[in-house]
């Protein structure tokens, strides 16, 4: 081979292959990629290699050319043919996590088995003795199967899409568009170069999916922290105090009144179950359900203050959803913080509704001191619950919790909860 030609391939060689070399390099050490994903990326890596390493080949067969190069010419554009759909399915493999993934290896094996036969038919393409390359009945066939393989990526994506929501899919949307450019410019400008252009926007695409899984494992990092959140928040109602103080009132039923001692025990089991069914609980539920489960936690505690402890409905409304555990906590809130902090701890806890025209609004009053409107619930570390509620509500359905107070005549908290 000529000197300057050497040299020419060498330096064309060299930016994709470092490219290569540093992407290969952050895939085996980063420690938050999935294995599989890790090892379906180094092999496209190293597919893309031996598909360049084809090409230098490839090249200086053509350029020394003698008739009986005939098998090894014909032998490196076999495993052109088979390889590069190989590379689009082991894309497909990255992006869908589904077991119906592997029945795209079957067009990939059928399009291999037709290309081995130009090493013994020319079927789908045979080199002649002057070393030109002609193309058979069969010889678009790896054109054909990569369609389809790119087609089926982009119906899966545009599945996910809808699924998931545009932002999550963006970067494998933009890639089909990518792994199709490259074979089209070099089918339409005939490249016969050392670096193709589907080389090129392979090597694209390993980067943007490697950037894409980092996003998908942020995603799913955030996923596991409000998993997180919604069991603290459900430990967070389930406090020691009132345990002991529900168990302490039953277990004097036990021996005052057997009968009511029995319905305390029941709506207490209701009670824990709720906020155990909460923890399934990702998105918003009836507000009858979580109605249902705040009534159990006040009855409870009237079985604990007698009539000390007042309670009020004023149900305008029912028909809408909301996250939950985030009326209870507030309820919770209101008997600790409003009505055991009366004198003679005596107090009334309203519970009330109202539509409007493009929103709900959830009310849970007390008549207790109130407190310092520029320290609302939830700026202490105390307040956990509240803080808990805060969050859901603006991540689960976009809505919102404010308190208003007025000392010594008590504390309004109002959910708004947005039609859809």
């Amino acid at each position: 081979m000529d000197e300057q030609l050497l040299q020419n391939l060498l330096i064309a060689l060299l930016l994709p292959a470092l490219a290569l070399f540093g992407l290969g390099v952050a895939i085996g050490f980063d420690p938050y990629l999935k294995r599989d994903k890790k090892r379906t990326l180094l092999l496209i890596e190293a597919i893309v290699l031996t598909l360049i390493a084809e090409n230098i080949v490839d090249l200086a067969v053509v350029e020394a050319w003698k008739p009986e190069y005939i098998f090894l010419k014909t032998f490196l554009d076999v495993y052109s043919y088979a390889a590069r759909p190989v590379v689009i399915t082991l894309f497909i493999q990255t992006v869908w996590d589904d077991p119906r993934r592997r029945l795209f290896w079957i067009p990939v094996g059928l399009n291999a088995a037709i290309f081995l036969t130009a090493l013994v038919r020319p079927w789908a393409f045979w080199i002649a003795p002057d070393g030109k390359f002609f193309r058979g009945s069969l010889g678009y066939t790896a054109h054909w199967v990569s369609g389809f393989l790119l087609v089926s990526m982009l119906a899966i994506m545009l599945r996910q899409r809808a699924r998931e929501g545009g932002r999550a899919t963006v970067i494998p949307l933009t890639n089909v568009g990518v792994a199709a450019l490259g074979p089209m410019l070099d089918f339409l400008f005939h490249q016969n170069g050392i670096i193709t252009f589907t080389e090129i926007t392979t090597v694209y695409c390993c980067v943007f999916y490697y950037i894409w899984l980092h996003q998908q494992y942020v995603r799913e990092h955030e996923l596991a922290l409000r998993e997180g959140q919604r069991v603290q928040l459900m430990l967070s109602q389930i406090k020691p105090h009132f345990l002991h103080n529900a168990l302490t009132v039953i277990v004097g039923l036990c021996d005052t009144d057997p009968n009511r001692a029995k319905q305390a025990t029941l709506k207490f089991a209701k009670y824990l179950r709720g906020n155990m069914d909460s923890i399934e609980e990702a998105g918003l539920i009836p507000f009858e359900k979580e109605l249902k489960h705040t009534r159990l936690y006040l009855e409870i505690e009237q079985l604990r203050f007698g009539e000390a402890l007042e309670v009020r409905y004023d149900i305008a409304c029912d028909n809408f959803n909301i996250p939950a555990l985030t009326v209870e906590p507030l309820a919770e809130n209101a008997v600790r913080h409003g009505v055991r902090e009366n004198p003679g701890g005596r107090g009334t806890v309203t519970i009330a509704t109202r539509e409007a025209f493009d929103h709900y609004e959830v009310f849970v009053i007390d008549d207790g001191p109130g407190f310092d409107s520029t320290k609302l619930p939830g700026d202490g570390e105390n307040h956990v619950g509240i803080t808990n509620v805060r969050e859901r509500l603006m991540q689960v359905c976009r809505g919102t919790l404010a308190f208003e107070s007025v000392a010594g005549r008590g504390t309004m908290a109002k959910i708004r909860i947005p039609k859809e």
